[in-house]
């Protein structure tokens, strides 16, 4: 069973080792996340997020498996997307850099780290929850779809590790 915790700061080397296979192990798979080590997720990225308690873990038996970050902030392109919620950087979360090993692939990991976003998001008087997709990777979308999430717009957004890039945001109404 996967347990989900907020990671602590001597979580550190585990979750830079862990975003460091991840992005080595996906670089050649038919849907590769388009992470770069030390560009996204950066390591700055990654000790803030851990400071501010907003990077999760979801382990089992000893092993993380998955990691997640969830805050308030979001890409300057979601300014310009036609969302179906107004909301406040308050009244929204957003999902980033989520990752689940490869060994664990298609086992609901992700779903269940999601899970808690929701379960988060309810229990904070959040409104509606955010996040972007590659285009195209046509898994990670079935996931949020079934999810209950929305696709809202596709948009060119700038990232340092995939530039100009056309992504797919999603939104979870809540």
């Amino acid at each position: 069973m996967l347990q989900i915790r907020t990671a602590a700061p001597a979580d550190y080397e585990r979750v830079r080792d862990f975003y460091y296979f991840l992005t080595d192990a996906m670089q050649d798979a038919q849907y590769p996340p388009g992470w770069e080590k030390d560009v996204y997720p950066t390591q700055e990225f990654l000790q803030q997020s851990i400071r501010n308690g907003e990077l999760y873990l979801g382990e089992s038996e000893g092993r993380l498996l998955s990691c997640m970050v969830t805050n308030h902030q979001y890409n300057a392109g979601y300014r310009a997307a036609q969302w179906s919620v107004a909301a406040s950087d308050s009244e929204l979360l957003v999902i980033h850099a989520l990752g689940v090993h490869p060994a664990y692939a298609g086992r609901g990991i992700a779903k269940q780290m999601v899970g808690q976003v929701i379960d988060l998001a309810r229990s904070g008087g959040i409104k509606t929850i955010r996040l972007d997709v590659l285009a195209g990777n046509l898994p990670a979308e079935r996931a949020y779809r079934k999810m209950g999430f929305t696709c809202r717009d596709t948009m060119q957004l700038y990232y340092a590790d995939t530039g100009w890039t056309a992504f797919k945001l999603f939104e979870y109404v809540l």
